[in-house]
């Protein structure tokens, strides 16, 4: 991580170095000196930050994450992201504080994320890509660019220019305050279907809006989903209860009000085997960057959510699509191939958990595995924190093969039996990363 560069790049916006090796961070950044509490106070003059209204919160170019840091008070979970370019350090710092972070670039490609998915979303000096952005705000939701070109000495066409785009996607101009500008997703198609077509086409009714695992944007607007509202900002149960009330996209999977249902009570009992028997540091101060690999509909996040941890839900991109019923219930993640990199810097998680790691490498369509599981488990011990803890559930003979391959990259394991309810049929391998120190030089 480049220090110097980020001394020179952020040290005139007031960081401090306390005694030791720590930071105080002045909580806000070129666009909020003042503070992000400061900051945050204003939006909430036009913004229902608290209540439980809004959850999902994506800041896009967040610096150090302190926005996100500071709207974890109010029950808003944000997934902050920077760009790939002299900033992206700034997301180790992120992580370093426990706030969810992830190193993305909005090029050429969809983010991964489901379309209609946060009740908020965020942009410091990051006004372009509207379409993008439209796709992953859920109806009713709030759009917040702070920067240029809003109300910016020099950017009069550009700030005009995006206000012609927010007003061809129909969204009700809430307030411009400084060089703060915060407009309101509509909650239904009757303006899209009449005024958006005069300077933008309608995606094609057989586009997926979700579908974005190496997906090229488009020059179309996202339709707004049939179902009822149930995925508008206002429709959906206040958070806590939207946590444990089944979505209404859960229904697009064949069995999924059911399998939702089930789902959140396996992994209840789960995690308090977990905890019990398996003496596990989730639930202490030593656990609370947490990864789940293969999250499905976001069970094993839920059983955690009196915890003090944040949880990456990882919907593999070769698995059903049940990325978007997370969201719904308040959490957060990204789609994922895990026979590549992950987009984090090394050492950054606490505790990783996996299922049956066979059907994340292998091919859905020949069903032949693209990758081996070394190049996984290489791949974990990257991400995992030394002294960290990593959980996989699998079959007598995975669990043997992945316990022979973590003890090659110095995990010290240990291998249990699963619950009772579970009849047995899977063996859970608990590891952990062993924090290694080369010799001292004579």
């Amino acid at each position: 991580m480049p220090y110097n560069k980020i001394a020179e790049r952020k040290g005139h916006q007031g960081w401090m170095k306390k005694e030791g090796p720590h930071f105080i961070f002045p909580g806000g950044g070129t666009m909020f000196p003042d503070g992000a509490v400061h900051y945050i106070e204003q939006l909430e003059h036009y913004i229902p930050i608290s209540g439980g209204v809004l959850r999902t919160v994506l800041d896009m170019g967040c610096g150090v994450a302190s926005f996100g840091g500071f709207l974890l008070a109010e029950d808003l979970l944000t997934f902050s992201f920077a760009p790939r370019d002299s900033h992206k350090s700034q997301i180790q710092f992120a992580l370093e504080r426990g706030i969810p972070a992830f190193v993305l670039m909005l090029g050429t490609r969809r983010l991964p994320f489901p379309a209609f998915s946060f009740d908020l979303i965020h942009c410091s000096r990051y006004a372009t890509y509207f379409i993008e952005v439209d796709r992953l705000l859920r109806p009713g939701g709030y759009l917040v660019i702070s920067g240029p070109p809003v109300q910016w000495h020099g950017q009069d066409k550009d700030w005009a220019d995006l206000q012609a785009v927010a007003k061809a996607l129909c969204y009700e101009s809430v307030v411009v305050d400084g060089n703060t500008a915060i407009w309101k997703k509509p909650v239904d198609d009757s303006c899209l279907k009449t005024q958006t077509q005069r300077v933008f086409k309608l995606c094609h009714k057989s586009e997926d809006p979700s579908y974005a695992w190496y997906y090229n944007l488009k020059k179309c607007v996202s339709r707004l989903p049939s179902v009822n509202g149930k995925l508008a900002v206002g429709e959906i149960p206040k958070w806590p209860l939207r946590l444990t009330k089944c979505p209404s996209r859960a229904a697009r999977f064949k069995n999924g009000n059911y399998d939702f249902e089930s789902d959140t009570r396996l992994w209840e009992r789960r995690v308090s085997y977990y905890k019990k028997t398996l003496n596990l540091k989730l639930g202490t101060q030593a656990v609370r960057n947490v990864m789940d690999t293969d999250a499905f509909f976001g069970g094993f996040a839920a059983a955690l959510i009196s915890d003090p941890v944040w949880v990456m839900n990882v919907v593999p991109y070769n698995k059903p699509s049940t990325l978007g019923v997370i969201f719904d219930r308040g959490l957060i993640g990204v789609y994922h191939d895990w026979c590549e990199p992950f987009s984090t810097y090394p050492r950054t998680y606490d505790f990783i958990h996996m299922g049956s790691v066979g059907s994340l490498i292998k091919d859905p369509v020949t069903g032949k595995n693209r990758c081996n599981i070394v190049d996984v488990i290489l791949e974990l011990d990257r991400i995992l924190r030394p002294e960290g803890t990593f959980v996989i559930r699998d079959s007598p003979e995975m669990i043997r093969k992945i316990d022979h391959v973590a003890r090659s990259v110095r995990w010290e394991t240990t291998i249990h039996d699963s619950e009772p309810e579970s009849n047995w049929k899977e063996r859970i391998l608990v590891a952990t990363k062993l924090l290694l120190t080369l010799p001292s030089s004579q």
